[in-house]
């Protein structure tokens, strides 16, 4: 499978672990923790895979940016933060820095 394609799955799971750690509360909730456990090893075994043929700084720079993405989207949408302009236009910077770092590998 492709080094890029498992370093943008490992990063959406960057946002579902993320997002299940909050859930957890504290590690309180069995299902959530269980989730979280989960999401952050598989996330974490396909960032070591990628970078295995993407350079370090590249590929955790796209791995963190996709999570930031993820999460701070997720929160907007079904957690009700705010989704100002500002961070709309902060959000979308990190992805035209993601984009742009694949295409500049």
């Amino acid at each position: 499978m492709s080094a890029w394609l498992v370093l943008i799955v490992s990063g959406l799971l960057e946002t579902v672990w993320a997002v299940a750690l909050n859930a957890s509360r504290g590690f309180t909730r069995l299902v959530p923790t269980l989730l979280f456990a989960a999401a952050l090893v598989l996330s974490m075994g396909g960032l070591a895979y990628a970078m295995r043929s993407i350079p370090i700084g590249t590929g955790y720079a796209v791995w963190v940016g996709i999570g930031a993405v993820g999460t701070a989207l997720y929160g907007m949408l079904f957690l009700h933060e705010p989704a100002t302009a500002a961070r709309l236009v902060c959000l979308a910077l990190i992805v035209g820095g993601v984009v742009g770092l694949k295409f500049l590998h």
